[in-house]
């Protein structure tokens, strides 16, 4: 698949081919949801914890008397049904984390890959000429190329200047192409990527890697 590749005027420089074993991958839905539900799964604390009623520090001493009171019959404060009592079946401390076979990540990744080339929602960037943070400059490059449309900015590590610019843009994100994650790439319209990420991702993400 061949793919314009743009300069930060939104130009058309050159045309580049992608690798077929990352973008040309069988799109299965199926597979992107499970990765997403995984990643979503693992991101959550799961530090959540209510008492039950074994768990309250109240008096042990039967509330009130048994008989001759006019109403219901209790022996603990603690109950859940009192202000100040236990929790019934509230959330617990549990682990939320998915697992999921390595062969099956990476082709979550090569699925999404492809269906952001097939859409036409992949834009590829010779260069940023960024020397330092500026996020004006950040704005007017992800307006130029893609419009009012919300961006994902995929760089290398190297790029600082260009992913500090982005962070203050509301509509806009940047990640390294060392970490490159289903969740950001389906969360924005487009995604922009520099060459030099591009060459990241293909080492990272081809079959011959």
């Amino acid at each position: 698949m061949q793919i314009p590749v743009m300069d930060s005027a939104g130009r058309e420089v050159s045309q580049i081919e992608l690798p077929a074993d990352i973008f040309e991958a069988k799109i299965n839905v199926g597979l992107m949801h499970q990765a997403f539900v995984r990643q979503m799964a693992n991101a959550r604390q799961g530090t959540h914890n209510t008492r039950t009623r074994s768990e309250i520090r109240a008096s042990g001493a039967k509330w009130y008397r048994q008989k001759g009171t006019g109403r219901a019959r209790h022996g603990a404060q603690s109950a859940p049904i009192f202000v100040g009592g236990g929790l019934a079946h509230g959330p617990k401390t549990r682990d939320y984390s998915k697992k999921m076979p390595k062969k099956m990540r990476r082709g979550a990744i090569r699925s999404t890959l492809s269906a952001l080339a097939r859409d036409e929602q992949l834009v590829i960037v010779d260069k940023l000429d960024m020397e330092a943070p500026k996020t004006k400059a950040a704005r007017n490059l992800i307006e130029t190329l893609v419009g009012d449309q919300s961006a994902l900015l995929v760089v290398t590590l190297e790029e600082k200047a260009a992913r500090k610019s982005v962070s203050n843009l509301p509509n806009a994100h940047s990640i390294s192409a060392n970490y490159l994650n289903i969740r950001d790439l389906l969360k924005y319209d487009r995604v922009i990527m520099t060459l030099d990420a591009l060459n990241v991702v293909t080492s990272i993400w081809g079959n011959g890697a």
